[in-house]
């Protein structure tokens, strides 16, 4: 898909070429060339103040077949010094999605334009590749008739004077991400009609064949036998049968020293007894948001097969109300003999990922993550573009902050002292209270699921603000947002680079 040329040929055909354009620097050499091939309009046009280089915006100029090239689009590129790695993914995304609008199928990049002293060219090419992937990526829809365009773009060429060695390599890297996170996104858009635990589960046997994964799922039956009491209560009112999906990533000769990552499956939650209001319900389909990044990051680790061991666990149930389902005051017991009284069945999330937990421990995972959308606390504490964290090892946390910091996905570390864990042991006829009060709420949410961790390094991210995308963007439009499936592969990856 990806090219690397050093001169501009005239005869060369791209449907468009995407040239980035500081506010106060000179033409690179291929946008010098490109510029004599049409007469000196970029430069005229430049002049003339007809091209904008504020940042992010794109200007199309028409070649009128000056060149094998039908459009080339001038991507304000604001001041040098303020460009940094997010505002490089904002113009790639820019420029992506208005060639994919206009569907260009093939293009190409002076990458020189882009660059800077904050952004060397490898650099360039991971987030061009990256945000290409983002930014064509469309919302599936059911309507029988549909305008849906075609925006995938199918080859890319680099035009790059020297240091051109690894950049396909880079690009690759970039859109294999980009390709992990839509996959998450497709898989959050779809209804919950249409995407049950059972289909879940097929999608990952998909991934797993894709990729050469090691695949299991547990039914019902084996659930009782091992005892995940959390999750079966939890499936009880639905008239689904609940699944826990494991998908073993091993490139290491013994199956040790294991990073986990169990994501919450909930592909449906209408609150169970304790009922969410009927305002946005419809969105709840988006509440197997973890189970999705954990899939778009097994997904990114497939293509990228970094040397360390990855184990994948998705606890997958509706959480509905019928007259089998889960009450208030109930108490049940979870896989590793904890008790639970449950005050709020709304409070779902934290019992299927107990049991998540408890099984990834089980199945040898050394560090853990957990990824959910778990309260709605963490829209309050952080709003809609950061995503809450709680853990009980600092170290392994630094590893998951510095990843989220090279992906881009923001992650605010909350905190756990005693006070809030001793919240949990607020129930007088159980182990834990499942909801112990607003107070705090999201921190005791995470906290619980951190009870069944025990002292394994674990780290929860609670993506309830930030899974889903009510303002579209450039990189990423309404609905699904895929968050943390970059951030969980780059995890992996720089795990590798520890050992």
């Amino acid at each position: 898909m990806f090219n690397i040329q050093q001169s501009y040929d005239q005869a060369a055909k791209h449907d468009a070429l995407i040239i980035g354009l500081f506010e106060k620097k000179q033409l690179t050499n291929t946008a010098q060339e490109v510029d004599g091939f049409l007469d000196g309009q970029i430069t005229t046009l430049k002049k003339n103040k007809k091209i904008s280089t504020k940042r992010g915006k794109v200007t199309p100029l028409y070649t009128l077949q000056k060149i094998e090239c039908d459009v080339i689009y001038i991507v304000g590129l604001g001041k040098e010094e303020e460009l940094d790695a997010e505002g490089l993914r904002e113009v790639f995304a820019a420029a992506g999605k208005k060639a994919g609008s206009d569907r260009s199928k093939n293009i190409a990049i002076d990458l020189d334009s882009f660059r800077s002293e904050a952004a060397e060219l490898e650099d360039l090419a991971v987030l061009a590749g990256e945000s290409l992937a983002l930014s064509t990526y469309q919302v599936a829809d059911y309507k029988e008739k549909t305008n849906e365009v075609d925006v995938s773009i199918e080859e890319v060429t680099f035009y790059a004077v020297s240091g051109t060695e690894g950049l396909v390599e880079a690009a690759d890297c970039g859109f294999a991400y980009g390709k992990g996170a839509n996959r998450a996104r497709k898989l959050i858009n779809i209804p919950g009609n249409l995407l049950t635990p059972t289909e879940l589960a097929k999608e990952a046997k998909e991934l797993a064949d894709q990729h050469g994964f090691e695949y299991d799922v547990l039914e019902k039956e084996d659930m009782e036998k091992l005892g995940m009491g959390a999750l079966l209560a939890v499936a009880k009112g639905s008239d689904e049968p609940p699944k826990m999906i494991v998908l073993k990533y091993q490139a290491k000769e013994t199956w040790d020293d294991v990073l986990g990552f169990v994501g919450k499956g909930l592909t449906f939650d209408s609150g169970g007894i304790s009922i969410k209001p009927r305002e946005n319900m419809h969105q709840m389909k988006m509440d197997m948001g973890g189970a999705a990044a954990v899939l778009g990051a097994m997904d990114i680790i497939g293509e990228m097969k970094p040397d360390v061991n990855v184990l994948a666990v998705i606890p997958s149930s509706e959480n509905m109300l019928n007259g089998s389902a889960l009450k208030p005051g109930d108490v049940i017991r979870a896989m590793d003999g904890k008790t639970i009284e449950v005050r709020n069945t709304d409070a779902e999330g934290r019992l299927i990922l107990a049991d998540g937990v408890a099984y990834a421990k089980q199945l040898g995972a050394t560090n853990l993550v957990d990824v959910a959308t778990l309260t709605g606390a963490v829209l309050i504490a952080l709003g809609d573009c950061t995503t809450g964290a709680v853990t009980n090892n600092e170290s392994f946390m630094e590893e998951v902050l510095e990843a989220s910091v090279e992906t881009g996905e923001w992650i605010w570390r909350l905190p756990s002292y005693k006070p809030y864990r001793d919240m949990l042991k607020t129930s007088d006829v159980a182990d834990l209270n499942n909801a112990p009060g607003r107070l705090a709420g999201s921190i005791t949410a995470g906290l619980f699921i951190g009870e069944f961790a025990g002292d394994t390094p674990w780290v929860h991210l609670d993506i309830a603000g930030t899974a889903w995308n009510s303002k579209p963007n450039n990189l990423c439009p309404l609905g699904g947002t895929g968050v943390m499936a970059r951030t969980l592969a780059q995890l992996a990856m720089n795990r590798e680079e520890i050992e």
